[in-house]
């Protein structure tokens, strides 16, 4: 049977490069929520607006 070496079980230090990235992501993650959200208000609110429409209307 073989054994395992230490260093395997233990996850790498992340170099400066690859913290910056992930700082990066999150923020356009973040930022891209936010514009989603933003559209799924304003879908609904559009919606509620053509509804109270409609029913002016009849």
């Amino acid at each position: 049977m073989r054994e395992k070496p230490d260093d395997i079980d233990q996850p790498k230090p992340k170099s400066q490069r690859e913290i910056e990235r992930e700082a990066r992501l999150k923020l356009a993650l973040k930022a891209n929520m936010g514009r989603r959200k933003a559209q799924a208000r304003a879908r609904t609110a559009a919606d509620s607006d053509a509804a109270d429409d409609n029913n002016k209307n009849e």
